[in-house]
């Protein structure tokens, strides 16, 4: 069991967090991860945007005929249209330390203007928990049928008359920061993938760097990856080689930080990679999430973003860091 790091945001330390442990131990600690769940419900607050739940049909439904991508659409007040923001979890799906920064990225973006729709990909394909992490077939598989899921929820966003379908975002961590990377590549997109329209941008965090495929792409959406120097996990090394002939590829590499960085966890051992929570790269990070999408934006909604995150003290984002 990890342990929470106290210094993080005060709601989200609050809660129990990853549940890394090996896939052969899960019923050793079954009981104790039915108190563990009875705790997490009991302490967890919720976000402080109003969210709904939502569902729409997968184009990959992988291993079955039908199945429904689950997700949480997060609105900012007014009518709109706003622009939108994907978020995409790693490999161990929506595990309580993963939902709760999940859900702190959505009030962050949501505080700046922007829809978030947080998607389950493994939930609806009873792939939670860790499966996913400790097989590379079933990474390999998810990266796949995960590239379909994300654009499943531009189209689904696109669809929403709240929803500036101009201006659609998606941001990834480890096994969805590969499947960012494929959103992105037009390279390695399938014939499917290229039919769709491109992402306004896109953010990687501490994906595999062998998604793109070549040392030389053709980026169709701006890619930010975000990597740590201590990840022997997935090391972002191999992002830093990768140039793009396209659309425009940025690489920023954290000296002290490991694979999961910003989530509530203490840095540790788990199948034996290094994971953990880093204060400096979880909050540039988020800065220069925030920042790429604003720089993305088409022109005529950049203006009245830039302003209002101008007005977000904490944030100090300002027309300079503007394109």
């Amino acid at each position: 069991m990890m342990k929470t790091v106290s210094e993080f945001q005060r709601r989200e330390a609050a809660t129990t967090p990853f549940k890394l442990f090996p896939m052969k131990l899960a019923q050793q600690f079954f009981l104790f991860t039915l108190l563990s769940t009875f705790v997490i419900s009991c302490l967890f607050a919720s976000p402080s945007f109003a969210n709904e739940k939502v569902k729409f049909e997968a184009t990959q439904p992988h291993n079955s005929e039908k199945i429904f991508l689950k997700g949480n659409l997060f609105k900012p007040e007014g009518e709109g249209p706003f622009p939108a923001v994907v978020l995409m979890h790693g490999c161990g799906g929506l595990q309580p330390a993963v939902r709760n920064t999940m859900f702190s990225y959505a009030d962050y973006l949501v505080s700046n203007g922007f829809a978030v729709l947080n998607l389950d990909s493994f939930g609806p394909r009873s792939n939670s928990g860790g499966k996913v992490c400790a097989s590379f077939k079933r990474l390999r598989d998810a990266r796949q049928y995960r590239t379909y899921d994300a654009f499943d929820a531009m189209q689904y966003l696109q669809d929403q008359e709240f929803i500036d379908a101009n201006n659609i975002f998606l941001m990834g961590q480890s096994n969805g920061g590969s499947v960012a990377i494929n959103v992105a590549n037009a390279n390695k997109s399938e014939a499917y993938i290229k039919t769709k329209p491109a992402f306004r941008a896109v953010v990687a965090y501490y994906p595999w760097c062998g998604t793109f495929g070549s040392k030389s792409v053709a980026l169709k959406s701006p890619l930010l990856v975000l990597g740590g120097a201590k990840d022997d996990w997935v090391p972002p090394h191999g992002c830093q080689k990768v140039t793009s002939d396209g659309a425009e590829l940025r690489v920023t590499v954290y000296p002290e930080a490991a694979h999961s960085f910003d989530l509530n966890v203490m840095m540790q051992r788990y199948l034996g990679k290094l994971v953990g929570y880093n204060k400096h790269a979880a909050q540039d990070g988020k800065l220069k999430m925030l920042a790429f999408f604003l720089e993305h934006l088409t022109a005529d909604v950049k203006q009245k973003l830039v302003k209002l995150a101008d007005s977000q003290k904490p944030l100090k984002i300002s027309q300079n860091s503007i394109q």
